[in-house]
């Protein structure tokens, strides 16, 4: 890893009452002394952690009055020493800035390149930083439990125990394997399949909660569907509480799929208000159907909309076989008048008009793919990387406790390979493309 001095805007790049330039490296105090000057101060008595005025010069006729903070080494979030510069909010301020710490002797950090010399030193983990990517983009309360879970050490503390665990079973297997004459491999073998069998246990308790996990972070899909003018837009617009979509008594207003997002209970549900589906020959409106159709495909959940107050027609039974059953919620709108339609299963009756029963529908969409709930004070992984590598781990396991007649020196490749596989997880014995990999997709200033 290279020590030199690395440079970069960490805030948010536009107006603003502040942005902050950070340089980190073994230097970065000399080069932030050739730009930063503050009244009597000098590289021997500056003090870590405190906050320095003065002008930070731009040119030989300007400067930029401005804070500065330095943090020492180890004592920094890279591990090696930082300077943190707080200017006025400005674009053409904060490259202003840079470009004189570019003259006086740093570069240009690359994308993630701060996180990466924390890891490399020893600051955090692999998990860890991927976690910090999470917080960073994270849109939902669950998603951001989640990732705080894991920023805060649960799994790297977790998978390090059972590392730890794996390297006393190696020294007792290498034990048997040097003194074979002393050892009872029966016994040393039941010993191993009983530790092994206590890690597959902890594991699939994670798999187990971060089953769902995926819809922390994607959200859950939700087609709404039905015939034309049967409520549809009012419903969504409900749903959302807000008028998005457009509600006229003319057939075929929605002729492209309308899709917006809403929170519930830290899930965010991604709404799709599809085109009306009926025959039909105008061009537009038929583009839009096809589009209802695919979206119908993709859908987590399909919210099958019928007006309460009419009986079935022919177009609304059309519409239901297209309907994937197993993913349908049947709403039956319009309950502030009499109801006609006959009874569904898994049905919500609901009026769009007067926002009867809407909660109750928001929880049905929730409960419907989330069969238990989300437990955010358990550690829950988002994280695809990291549950593969978990999934991975239960295969190795699978495949020592199914191994006839396993010998110890087969036995300890297996039991390496088990440690190896779950070191992916913190960069215990991640390799250097799949760590490159992951910083990247840092922005710049982290």
């Amino acid at each position: 890893m290279k020590n030199d001095v690395i440079v970069s805007i960490s805030t948010p790049l536009g107006k603003g009452a502040v942005a902050i330039v950070r340089m980190s490296g073994h230097n970065c105090l000399d080069v932030a002394l050739k730009v930063f000057h503050g009244t009597n101060l000098t590289a021997e008595n500056i003090t870590p952690r405190y906050m320095y005025f003065g002008q930070l010069q731009l040119s030989e006729n300007t400067a930029e009055e401005c804070l500065m903070v330095y943090f020492k080494a180890p004592f920094s979030y890279t591990g090696e020493d930082i300077i943190e510069f707080q200017i006025h909010g400005g674009v053409l301020l904060a490259q202003k800035v840079i470009e004189k710490c570019l003259e006086s002797g740093a570069r240009m950090a690359e994308p993630g390149e701060y996180s990466k010399r924390a890891f490399v030193n020893g600051k955090i983990t692999l998990d860890k930083a991927e976690a910090i990517i999470g917080e960073i983009n994270a849109e939902t309360e669950g998603e951001l439990a989640s990732s705080l879970q894991i920023t805060n050490g649960r799994l790297a503390n977790e998978v390090l125990a059972q590392q730890d665990l794996l390297t006393t079973l190696l020294a007792e297997i290498e034990v048997g394997m040097d003194y074979p004459d002393e050892t009872e491999e029966l016994g040393l073998k039941l010993n191993v399949m009983q530790r092994l069998q206590e890690i597959e246990d902890k594991n699939d308790e994670i798999l187990a909660q971060s089953k769902s996990a995926t819809y922390l972070k994607n959200g859950i899909n939700v087609a709404l569907i039905g015939k034309t003018n049967v409520g549809k837009s009012s419903v969504m617009n409900a749903l959302l509480g807000q008028d998005r979509a457009i509600v006229t008594d003319i057939q075929g207003t929605t002729r492209d799929s309308i899709t917006e997002s809403f929170i519930h209970n830290g899930i965010k549900i991604n709404l799709i208000d599809t085109a009306g589906i009926r025959e039909t020959e105008d061009i537009v409106e038929s583009i839009g159907i096809e589009k209802s159709k695919q979206s119908l495909s993709e859908a987590d959940v399909i919210l099958f909309i019928l007006d309460g107050s009419s009986a079935e027609t022919e177009e609304d039974k059309l519409i239901e076989t297209l309907a994937e059953q197993s993913k349908c919620i049947y709403v039956i709108n319009k309950t502030d008048k009499k109801r006609v339609v006959s009874r569904k299963p898994n049905e919500v009756e609901i009026s769009a008009l007067t926002n009867k029963n809407i909660n109750l529908l928001k929880d049905k969409i929730v409960s419907f793919v989330i069969e238990n709930e989300i437990d955010f004070n358990s550690l829950v992984l988002t994280n695809e990387r990291q549950v593969q590598i978990l999934k991975d781990a239960k295969s190795v396991i699978e495949e020592i406790k199914n191994t006839e007649f396993l010998s110890i020196d087969i036995l300890s490749m297996l039991v390496k390979k088990l440690w190896q596989t779950l070191g992916k997880i913190t960069g215990n014995t991640e390799n250097e493309n799949i760590i490159n990999l992951i910083f990247s997709k840092f922005c710049l200033g982290k």
